[in-house]
């Protein structure tokens, strides 16, 4: 069997379940998604970092062993009320397929607005302009810095903000 089929075949069965209540414990999740089909796998992703480490991140993934049973759990639990919240259920190869149409159609609009196709390098050009406008903006900070013009600055607040 070639292995991008069976790459392609594992995507197909793996489900994205979105907006997910902080109170569904991954216990439930595998609960509500296990009478549609065998469940292969599941990721429920925490916040590892931040102040909201070790609390849920609102989404996981929940892996079928078969297309056909995620397709069938996507059909069924896709606007499913969960804790009061609608569940949001695609296949996750959706996911990025969707991503990329919504490039993709930006990029369209901003073809119809301007005329112009921007080509790759105007990214680059773009970003060369705020590098540069950054420095200017830098260079001129060191310059009042140094005439005393914070100084002057100050001096036109009053008092009591001077002191803190």
């Amino acid at each position: 069997m070639d292995s991008n089929v069976f790459i392609d075949e594992k995507a197909e069965s793996r489900l994205y379940v979105g907006n997910l209540d902080l109170r569904i414990t991954e216990a439930a999740l595998i609960k509500m998604f296990s009478p549609y089909g065998k469940i292969v796998s599941e990721d429920y992703l925490w916040h590892t970092r931040g102040p909201k480490r070790g609390e849920p991140r609102g989404f996981a993934f929940v892996q079928f062993s078969t297309k056909g049973e995620a397709k069938l759990a996507k059909e069924k639990m896709h606007g499913r009320l969960a804790c009061g919240r609608p569940l949001v259920v695609r296949l996750a190869s959706e996911k990025y397929l969707e991503e990329a149409a919504q490039k993709s159609s930006r990029a369209i609009g901003e073809i119809n607005k301007t005329g112009t196709i921007n080509g790759g390098t105007s990214g680059q050009t773009s970003r060369s302009a705020k590098i540069a406008a950054i420095k200017n903006k830098l260079r001129t900070l060191e310059e009042d810095a140094s005439s005393g013009k914070k100084q002057k600055q100050a001096d036109n607040f009053p008092r009591d903000y001077r002191e803190r």
